[in-house]
């Protein structure tokens, strides 16, 4: 199954090492899910974490472009989405129609109104913890 990560949960994961941080340890590790995201979702996951307010030490940096270069899958995505509640997250749902991706997940409330633009299952950290990670632990 196809996985899509905002980039919120990204930086959760890098700042809390907690359920975020389980989610993509789960999903890289679990052999019937693939991270998905297209060139400019990554450029965005190395941008944020770059930002100086969150002060991340560059041994943190470098895990996570490793992580970022070795366990997500490039999906090129071609036709644009409008998303009028925040066109700057767009490329998210692009990138999940272009992939068929089965799951989205995100913290921003903002994509519950995007359900109806794509097929995509838009979950939270916690719900996707409990139908596919919990099991692992």
């Amino acid at each position: 199954m196809k996985v899509l990560i905002d980039t919120n949960v990204i930086v959760s994961a890098a700042l809390k090492d907690k359920a975020p941080e389980k989610l993509v340890l789960c999903v890289v590790a679990h052999p019937d899910l693939e991270w998905i995201a297209s060139r400019e979702i990554l450029r965005e996951y190395k941008e944020v974490l770059h930002r100086p307010k969150f002060g991340l030490p560059a041994a943190i940096l470098a895990k996570w472009e490793t992580a970022f270069d070795t366990s997500v899958t490039i999906q090129e995505t071609v036709t644009p989405i409008e998303f009028a509640r925040d066109q700057k997250d767009a490329k998210f749902l692009a990138c999940a129609l272009g992939a068929n991706a089965e799951f989205f997940v995100t913290g921003d409330f903002d994509f519950r109104e995007a359900q109806k633009l794509v097929n995509t299952n838009i979950v939270s950290v916690a719900m996707f913890n409990n139908l596919f990670c919990e099991e692992n632990e």
